[in-house]
């Protein structure tokens, strides 16, 4: 989403500015073209030198300076920008946004922009407290501004509160979702992600390889394109997306239940998760000690998440996952038709790139009218925006102005 976009990124004088670096350094990575704009107090904590040789590109300090093409730098750089953030954005900033004073370079390009604008405040907690820097974001937050809240935490004063520049991650985050077309704004999505853990005894539990990333790619993909986003997940190691209601779950059953809790409201449902087939048909309540050679643990069958919500699927979209060894596509139709799903996305672990664990995914959407549709390799983010094209495909055909 990023690549090739044109960020301008104000750089302000708080002593944060020296994480912008690292956010330059990102933007980069992801294949962004950065220009920089630094206000007078910015280069008291980071030389422009710093970011000229991250960005690739001369940094802009002067409003009175005309470019080498003799181009007003505010003007060309306002039309240059198809987003423009401020990190960190100071209180000083933030009040002249919102009184509309234009007295540098920095302040006067984002007066002359018509690009999208990324706030993120950072400064002492009590001046992020105060009345006057709320009213003021209030203000600019009623002009169609986009803010990105501080984080709790130490801060350079030496007092713990609101008031940290969030890490280049959650700001680059922010800026993919100010990008992203919205066009699942008015679906509501339930993603289930992760594995599950069925347990035998307090300290030892079955469980299987998924990692979650597939899910957790679908939830940040719909929320970015402006779906409400519910992500009911098992034990992971991932950080929860930003935008969504979390849901955290282990066993089966409390999938299960938190899936049919979130029933109510939902557009569509995208069973992603790895759910345990079985559990043990009984839970010692104590450690299970070693003793003979071998040891029986009984097994029952586990609730069928996917064909309990596709019997009340109403009009949602139901989208299942056929993970496969092997005989994919004979599974996965199997699995489609005796589920009545709107369509299933299969893949094969064991083809190199689509196991468990791997940030890439080769997928084939089947829907029921042929053999399906085979994608290449591609990261799972990629892939999440393949599967939520054919929900929105599907939408738009049921529109009554589509027949």
């Amino acid at each position: 989403m990023l690549k090739q976009r044109r960020i301008v990124l104000g750089v302000t004088g708080g002593i944060a500015a020296y994480k912008a670096a690292e956010l330059v350094r990102e933007l980069v990575r992801r294949g962004a073209q950065v220009r920089v704009v630094m206000t007078e107090h910015a280069r008291e904590f980071v030389t422009p030198l710093t970011f000229e040789t991250l960005s690739g590109n001369p940094v802009a300090t002067d409003l009175f300076r005309l470019n080498g093409r003799f181009e007003i730098d505010h003007i060309a750089l306002a039309r240059f920008a198809e987003l423009i953030v401020v990190a960190p954005a100071t209180a000083n900033v933030i009040g002249k946004m919102a009184a509309g004073i234009a007295d540098d370079l920095l302040t006067t390009v984002l007066l002359a922009a018509e690009a999208p604008i990324l706030l993120c405040p950072a400064m002492n907690d009590r001046m992020y407290a105060s009345a006057a820097v709320k009213e003021n974001m209030t203000r600019l937050v009623a002009r169609g501004h986009s803010l990105l809240e501080p984080r709790y935490g130490g801060l350079a004063c030496g007092t713990e509160g609101q008031g940290r520049l969030p890490d280049a991650a959650e700001i680059v985050e922010e800026m993919e979702t100010i990008l992203t077309p919205k066009d699942l704004r008015e679906e509501r999505i339930v993603v289930t992600a992760g594995p599950t853990q069925e347990p035998f005894d307090p300290v030892r539990f079955i469980t299987n390889y998924s990692s979650g990333k597939m899910g957790y790619a679908l939830a940040v993909a719909a929320r970015r394109r402006g779906a409400g986003v519910t992500l009911i997940s098992g034990p992971t190691a991932l950080p929860v997306p930003a935008g969504v209601r979390f849901i955290p779950v282990r066993t089966a059953l409390e999938m299960r239940d938190a899936v049919m809790g979130a029933l109510d409201g939902a557009t569509v449902v995208i069973k992603a998760a790895a759910v345990s087939d079985y559990r043990p048909a009984v839970r010692a309540e104590t450690k299970i000690k070693k003793g003979e050679e071998t040891l029986t643990v009984s097994l029952q069958k586990n609730p069928d998440i996917l064909a309990t919500v596709a019997k009340e699927k109403g009009d949602r979209i139901v989208v299942g996952f056929s993970m496969e060894t092997d005989r994919m596509l004979e599974h996965a139709r199997a699995k489609l038709r005796g589920k009545g799903l709107d369509f299933i996305v299969a893949n094969d672990v064991t083809e190199p790139g689509a196991g468990f664990g791997t940030d890439t995914n080769v997928i084939r959407i089947i829907d029921g009218n042929d053999d399906g549709e085979t994608f290449p390799l591609m990261d799972k983010s990629a892939a999440a925006g393949v599967i939520l094209d054919r929900v929105k495909r599907i939408r738009d055909a049921r529109k009554p102005d589509a027949r």
